[in-house]
């Protein structure tokens, strides 16, 4: 049989190094952790990127006169980039090693973070933000690669794993506070010039304090197979984006965003199909096959576009209804990320305890469970406490199971294939991220204007009317300039947000019960040990013995 004449039922997955039942192999000394503190700086400035120009736009925007096309392009084509590329960086760490492309990476994100700063008009800080994005997206897949060469202690590789994941977190949180501070004293540039120092230090201890691995995936490179991926993935993201904003502003051509996501969609399906077909593709779909990379990069892209809604929500609510501003907002979702946090350096203590998919499962579970209570507590005069409080449930069930999700998929796949699975999870968040916000922006505005419609004071113009059910800012905007009869208009309208917060939270609740049943099923319930004495692994494999193990490898080569 061709690999052209493959189905997705004819793989059976790739040989994975197997993972010992004991403790017992070798430990990090200070060095690897060294490194990790190390590796922690690159992640923290690639998503700190992210967020980073919430609160400096309008700073920049006026120094340099963009138009607000421009601020668009200027606040999301680093996020664009780094998803459209991910999946072909993480094949050329596979192929050069993940160290030689951090060190190229960092190098690239360091000038170009200057070049940001210095920027003289709008184009020319787009496209330095646009290679800041090629340079991120080499970052994020050889950092986790090198986790699985630096701690072989599998206790040792879930925390390290659940410190890079927390420091996403925290760069991602930290962007608009970083970026608000350093607008107290420094022009806008600085927030880019923050990064230097950063990336210096990643270059200078980085060869010293960071291994290289050693096993390669001498492959070549499919150009179709990479224009497809780029193409694919950035026309997908950049649909879900603009469709959710538009929902949320009253603005944009819905059809058009729809029909650019459905290019995007289509483009991967060709994708796909095409690494089906080729001996050296650029992803190896048989990765997939595996029971613990197919059903976690499943559940990773479900529960993220429940999780990701409700949080987006949330996010206007906090401003819409409760009238917090920007910064407000953002300081009130610090909890989110404190026990976001907290989560993920829990989960490998508790996987010490119980199976990491129990874990995982549990984690996700607790998420479904913060979903619930956001929808309880949201448009019920409860106040700001309860709703955090309820998102802070969704946070640390998220860092507990996406903390040991990850650890899951690198150490699942092939060490020269770690880099490419590394990728396909951050493809997955993303494309979570971005389905998310499109659909908490789309469904909930559908359910605000359902409401709204009904409940709109007969007093109110009809114009008046009109305009609050364009967009949930524009309802409270119209409210607040309509004179006698607006805070009639501004209760309802607050009314209508918080319904529809609620309902799309019952339906992201659902996804993450989803996901978190998905991982029950397939790596909690269907592999459980059936006989005592026996130890059972989260790839399905029962053992007694590391022997039985690599004997379990060996028939998997021989196939």
């Amino acid at each position: 049989m061709t690999p052209a004449d493959k189905t997705a039922n004819d793989y059976e997955g790739p040989p994975t190094t197997p993972i010992p039942v004991s403790d017992t192999d070798t430990r990090a000394t200070w060095k690897e952790w060294a490194g990790l503190a190390l590796l922690v700086l690159p992640m923290l400035m690639v998503a700190s990127d992210l967020t980073v120009l919430f609160l400096a736009l309008p700073t920049l925007s006026a120094d340099l006169d963009t138009s607000a096309s421009q601020g668009m392009w200027i606040t999301h084509i680093y996020t664009f980039v780094i998803g459209a590329l991910l999946v072909t960086a993480g094949r050329v760490g596979d192929r050069i090693g993940p160290r030689r492309l951090l060190l190229i990476g960092g190098a690239a994100f360091g000038v170009l973070s200057a070049v940001a700063a210095f920027s003289v008009n709008a184009e020319m800080l787009i496209i330095a933000r646009a290679l800041l994005g090629v340079a991120g997206a080499t970052l994020m897949p050889s950092l986790f690669s090198l986790l699985r060469t630096m701690f072989t202690n599998e206790t040792q590789r879930r925390f390290a794993v659940a410190i890079m994941f927390s420091s996403f977190s925290v760069g991602g949180a930290l962007g608009p506070l970083m970026g608000g501070a350093l607008l107290e004293f420094f022009w806008w540039g600085s927030v880019f010039l923050i990064n230097v120092p950063f990336m210096a230090s990643l270059l200078l201890l980085g060869p010293w304090l960071l291994p290289e691995r050693t096993e390669r995936n001498t492959g070549g490179f499919d150009v179709p197979s990479i224009v497809l991926s780029i193409v694919g993935i950035f026309a997908l993201v950049y649909g879900l984006q603009e469709l959710a904003t538009g929902q949320q502003t009253g603005e944009g051509t819905v059809w058009v965003n729809i029909s650019i996501a459905t290019a995007g969609v289509l483009a991967l399906w060709f994708f796909i199909r095409r690494q089906r077909q080729l001996t050296e593709p650029l992803f190896d779909m048989a990765l997939l096959a595996d029971r613990r990379v197919g059903p976690s990069l499943g559940a990773v892209l479900v529960f993220t576009i429940g999780a990701m809604g409700i949080y987006f929500l949330v996010t206007q609510y906090l401003q819409l209804v409760i009238g917090l501003t920007p910064l407000q907002a953002g300081l009130a979702t610090l909890p989110f990320v404190a026990f976001n946090i907290l989560g993920a350096l829990l989960a490998p203590a508790l996987a010490k305890k119980m199976r990491p998919a129990v874990v995982v499962a549990l984690g996700l579970g607790t998420a479904t469970v913060g979903g619930i209570l956001v929808a309880v507590t949201a448009g019920a005069d409860t106040g700001l406490p309860a709703i955090i409080a309820a998102l802070s449930v969704i946070a640390i069930g998220q860092g507990g199971g996406f903390a040991l999700i990850v650890d899951l998929i690198i150490s699942s796949a092939p060490a020269e294939k770690v880099g490419s699975v590394s990728a396909a999870q951050e493809v997955s968040a993303e494309m979570g991220h971005g389905l998310g916000i499109a659909a908490g922006g789309a469904l909930g505005t559908v359910f605000y204007r359902a409401w709204l419609e009904t409940s709109i004071p007969s007093q109110v113009p009809e114009t008046a009317a009109d305009s609050a059910l364009a967009s949930l800012h524009g309802g409270v905007t119209t409210a607040e300039n309509l004179g006698s009869t607006g805070p009639a208009l501004l209760e309802v309208v607050h009314e209508a947000i918080g319904t529809g917060l609620q309902n799309f939270a019952i339906i992201g609740a659902a996804f993450m019960g989803l996901a978190a049943l998905l991982i029950a099923v397939v790596l909690v319930f269907r592999d459980r040990p059936r006989h005592r004495g026996q130890h059972s692994r989260d790839d399905g494999q029962e053992t007694t013995s590391v022997e039985h193990e690599q004997e379990t490898l060996i028939k998997q080569k021989e196939r």
